[in-house]
């Protein structure tokens, strides 16, 4: 019988795992566990079992999922779960102007309150600027809420000179944006760098002749969901079902 290589255990064995809660939620989870235990010990059970689906949805709010990214320099991963409810040519933000010239391809991802809200870096490098911009609270799939929503700009400069430019954007129930890096850190492709609060949208800033390899209608993957190539310039078709 012919021999078969048995592939790396390591590689084929992958387990699931509960997502742990991350650190900037476990005090809203606290604070509505001991609301659910004040409620359903004297109160009102019935206010009380409404208060345990309020603390389950608070914990898995703020879940972090482990996810697996690939290691491709000219890949550009999503920086955030959701949905794609934009792709359109435009300028660059004008927080960001002074390091990105000409035009850009903008993918915008919607997060829905149900989505994970952590963001994390769409390719490796360093973290060149870091804007943070106060505005309103309009919803978050409106076209202007780039421009007129509270938001939170970064660039990603990569060692040969090339930049992603992606913002964070506050929607109609989003009250805090956050930023778990500053300017000058080194970050890795998928790594996490900052969160929401609650419900709301991250921009990302494709660069001239990268084409989107995302559609219209499509959810992405933090860290995972591969939004385009660099350099690579072909257009992309596709149909819902």
């Amino acid at each position: 019988m012919p021999q078969i290589d048995k592939p790396d255990s390591q590689l084929t064995a992958v387990k699931w795992r509960f997502p742990s809660v991350h650190p900037e939620g476990r005090k809203f989870t606290l604070i509505a566990a001991v609301a659910t235990l004040v409620m359903y010990g004297g109160v009102s059970h019935f206010i009380g079992w409404l208060l345990v689906g309020l603390t389950i949805w608070v914990a898995a709010f703020f879940r972090d999922p482990i996810r697996t990214t690939p290691q491709d320099p000219s890949l550009i991963v999503a920086p955030a779960d959701g949905l794609i409810t934009m792709i359109v040519r435009v300028a660059a933000p004008p927080e960001l102007a002074a390091q990105m010239s000409g035009s850009f391809t903008r993918v915008s991802i919607f997060m829905s309150v149900f989505d994970v809200h952590i963001n994390r870096s769409p390719i490796a490098g360093r973290i060149a600027r870091v804007a943070y911009v106060p505005g309103k609270f309009l919803n978050a799939d409106l076209d202007k809420a780039s421009e007129d929503n509270e938001r939170q700009h970064f660039l990603v400069t990569r060692n040969d000179g090339v930049s992603i430019g992606f913002t964070q954007i506050a929607g109609l129930v989003a009250r805090r944006i956050m930023a778990f890096v500053k300017e000058g850190d080194e970050v890795a492709a998928g790594e996490r760098i900052g969160l929401i609060r609650f419900g709301s949208r991250v921009d990302v800033y494709l660069p001239e002749g990268t084409s989107p390899q995302v559609l219209l209608g499509q959810r992405t993957i933090a860290g995972e969901t591969v939004l385009g190539t660099i350099g690579q310039d072909r257009a992309l078709t596709g149909s819902s079902q």
